[in-house]
């Protein structure tokens, strides 16, 4: 006994319905629901075959089934060979990213607000990763007779600021002198290479020591401190599910949403596909048993990439997923500066 055509339609009608509805599928459900020109019975018989062959399974003696895991791996595995991918929604997201900013932790930011919107799931961007960034610019303004805000613009297009302290007798044009001068000797350079270099700057510039003691101990702390940014949009929307009413369960997937860097080194995981969808016990997280995972990457001008992923139930409208998400990855791609008109290609 193995999957024929007519046991996959039967899977897949069982699996949309309950992804609609989250209530057990009966045959008599399938039978009205769905025009296959099968009886109930007949219906009834398939899905006893299903079960046995580990794609249904029936919470209980009375009730209907639902999808397994085993289920919801075929149904994404025949998504992505089909290439069910639309792109009608290519206007909405470009609707939502005109007037963006330039800056990545905003425009991630932002990303995940509108992943998470348009697909009623939890959204997760990940930066570039690879390469570190290297300096493009670094600029002095004042904010006060004593202070100074230190804006370090890096070619990722990440602003690093923080105030230092600054003598009374330093003017903004004496601050655009030490700006030039900090970007000439550091551009191009990583934060690291930075602060190796900051020592020999000062004693070229013993007039400015205060100054540049100060900006070292920036650089310094933003090196220390340079953690990957971790956007998420719609943690609260995975409570919306009924496999979410459990307090415990629900306690324990808002703590894993609050761990950054562990949620990081989780969506982080890339596979040998374009998309990588991941459904319950595959993502090898136990407070996500019940969720699946999808992820796809961007690309930056400089070909780092980085990781869009959605979290949502088992029975999570997977076609629309990645259709969203493949907008989505094209579109952050283009805003950073790739050009491609199809970034994200199944294999």
């Amino acid at each position: 006994m193995g999957m024929d055509e007519r046991k996959f339609r039967i899977l897949q009608a069982i699996i949309d319905d309950y992804i609609l509805t989250a209530v057990p599928v009966g045959s008599r459900t399938i039978s009205k629901k769905y025009d296959m020109g099968l009886s109930s019975a007949t219906i009834r018989n398939e899905m006893s075959d299903l079960e046995e062959l580990g794609y249904l399974d029936q919470p209980h003696v009375s009730a209907g089934r639902v999808p397994s895991a085993k289920a919801y791996r075929l149904y994404v595995d025949q998504l992505l060979q089909a290439g069910r991918l639309r792109t009608d929604s290519d206007m909405a997201l470009r609707a939502h990213f005109l007037g963006r900013t330039r800056q990545m932790e905003e425009v991630m930011d932002h990303a995940a607000q509108v992943l998470s919107s348009l697909t009623n799931y939890t959204a997760v961007v990940l930066p570039p990763t690879g390469t570190q960034p290297r300096i493009r610019n670094i600029q002095l303004v004042s904010v006060s007779d004593n202070a100074a805000l230190a804006v370090i613009v890096t070619d990722a297009g990440v602003v690093r600021d923080a105030v230092i302290r600054v003598s009374e007798e330093l003017d903004q044009d004496a601050l655009y002198s030490v700006s030039r001068t900090l970007t000439g000797e550091l551009a191009g350079k990583t934060l690291s290479e930075a602060v190796e270099r900051m020592p020999e700057i000062i004693r070229g510039m013993q007039s400015q020591a205060e100054l540049l003691e100060g900006f070292g101990d920036v650089m310094n702390t933003q090196q220390q401190a340079n953690h990957p940014h971790v956007a998420i949009g719609g943690t609260s929307n995975m409570l919306n599910y009924p496999e979410y009413a459990d307090m415990e369960k629900a306690r324990s997937f808002l703590s894993l949403m609050e761990t950054r860097d562990r949620l990081a080194d989780i969506i982080g995981q890339k596979g040998e596909m374009s998309f990588t969808v991941r459904i319950g016990p595959e993502t090898g997280v136990p407070e996500m048993a019940d969720c699946s995972i999808v992820t796809a990457t961007y690309t930056t001008g400089n070909g780092q990439q980085g990781t869009i992923g959605v979290i949502g139930p088992t029975r999570m409208q997977y076609s629309r997923v990645l259709e969203v998400m493949n907008t989505m990855g094209r579109q952050l791609s283009e805003l950073f500066g790739t050009g491609e008109d199809d970034v994200l290609k199944l294999e």
